[in-house]
């Protein structure tokens, strides 16, 4: 590579989080920040965050998967269970979520267990989707080697001709999790790299805030 990455310079300069002026509740800074993020002409999908797993050999991964909805239970995502992810979550519960928005310059990670949504949960969320959207989780057996992406094509042009007037069914290898965290951490940019983070953490039947050095 011939550029020099080291020289990329950016000065953070958009905003401040500082311990008073948040509440003592992480999930209405994060609701907060969200709806920054989402109304933000600059930010395509304020709803793409990041799920690291880690498998049976503690071999860790990371990959970009979208947040359907959220409240004070936690955070729902929708997936093959048969894939990469869903199989290290049977194994491994614990998992971490990060959203990044860097026309904001801000960063949120947060650390939960994650769990299997009720199958009528997923059917509805199943059904929301478009019908292509549907055919295509059935086609794809995520994660699992193919030959060719024609094998894949062909797939969903035969299920498309099977279901052509009919309804899909959800697959029994398909549905949501909900992520209940048990940290929160915000991230602010700031000058000089010395960035702005607070930690929440459960303290009984409150939180914690805790400022971490950058």
């Amino acid at each position: 590579m011939e550029k020099d990455l080291t020289a990329y310079r950016k000065s953070y300069e958009k905003g401040a989080l500082d311990e008073v002026d948040v509440p003592q509740n992480p999930w209405e800074l994060f609701q907060n920040w969200f709806e920054l993020a989402d109304a933000s002409a600059n930010i395509e999908e304020a709803n793409a965050m990041t799920l690291a797993t880690v498998d049976q050999s503690l071999m860790p991964k990371s990959r970009v998967v979208l947040l359907k909805s959220f409240d004070q239970e936690g955070f729902r995502f929708f997936t093959n269970y048969g894939s990469e992810k869903g199989r290290d979550l049977e194994s491994n519960p614990q998992c971490c979520l990060s959203f990044f928005w860097p026309a904001l310059e801000k960063q949120v990670i947060i650390k939960g267990k994650a769990e299997k949504l009720p199958r009528q949960e997923s059917e509805e969320y199943f059904h929301s989707r478009p019908k292509g959207s549907q055919l295509g989780a059935l086609a794809s057996h995520q994660s699992s080697v193919i030959s060719n992406r024609e094998e894949l094509e062909n797939r969903l042009k035969d299920l498309e001709q099977q279901y052509q007037d009919g309804s899909v069914p959800l697959p029994d290898y398909w549905g949501g999790y909900l992520v209940r965290p048990v940290s929160f951490e915000f991230w602010q940019g700031r000058q000089n790299r010395l960035h702005d983070r607070l930690l929440y953490t459960p303290n009984n039947d409150n939180w914690k805030i805790e400022r971490l050095a950058p």
